[in-house]
């Protein structure tokens, strides 16, 4: 179970990241919200634990941004105030759970179980476009029209989540770059061809109707052919 941490003071995040890894947990930590926006955007984590108060961007920020990308991470906020609207505002902006400093670490071990569990079994957290289905936490491709599936690698899975996450729009080359590796990433844009040939080759293995079109100069679109 992968977890990015994101906390500024520095005794706190290598004390829960220690925790943690104790628990099987496997931890990323990043200190600011500029860095913590950057990772949280590659979208390969289980679960998002994010501090309020950073310097750069809030947890506020970094939770709204993820979300308007369609990246679905489940998000834990840190804080240390408890004054409910602030609580309020933490969950609008896209976080699904709350916690306020001090806590107890079973406390924030109980959270995370229930936060992962409701990640892969929620129901409707599947992702549909016309005979293709994916669901989070499994990386598994099902079509409707073969009643083939095909497990996906996490960058093949992320693609066609980002594209099923902003159906009937055209995306670039630079946003797919931007979402799949992270927020000015020095990943080469080639990168984003040669993921979308793997993906377009597993569509095609399922008997998908489903294609990743290229429209020259402009960027690419999930398309269902009717044949």
């Amino acid at each position: 179970m992968r977890l990015l941490l994101v906390e500024d003071e520095t005794r706190m995040a290598e004390a829960l990241s220690e925790l943690l890894g104790m628990e099987q947990y496997d931890v990323d930590v990043r200190n600011d919200g500029i860095s913590g926006l950057e990772a949280a955007q590659c979208g390969d984590y289980d679960v998002l634990i994010l501090d309020v108060m950073l310097p750069g961007l809030s947890g506020f920020e970094i939770a709204g941004s993820i979300r308007r990308l369609g990246i679905k991470t489940p998000v834990l906020m840190l804080t240390a105030k408890s004054d409910v609207d602030d609580k309020v505002k933490g969950l609008d902006s896209g976080a699904d759970d709350y916690l306020t400093k001090p806590f107890e670490v079973k406390e924030l071990l109980a959270r995370l179980r229930a936060l992962t569990r409701r990640n892969v079994n929620a129901p409707g957290s599947a992702f549909v476009f016309g005979d293709i289905s994916l669901i989070p936490g499994t990386f598994e491709l099902h079509c409707t029209s073969s009643g083939q599936s095909v497990h996906l690698s996490k960058r093949e899975f992320r693609i066609l989540e980002i594209f099923m996450a902003n159906q009937n729009q055209i995306l670039t080359r630079e946003q797919l770059a931007l979402q799949i590796w992270g927020y000015e990433n020095e990943a080469e844009y080639n990168n984003v061809e040669v993921y979308l040939s793997f993906t377009r080759k597993k569509l095609a293995f399922i008997g998908s109707h489903v294609e990743i079109k290229a429209l020259r100069g402009r960027g690419y679109e999930l398309r269902e052919s009717h044949v």
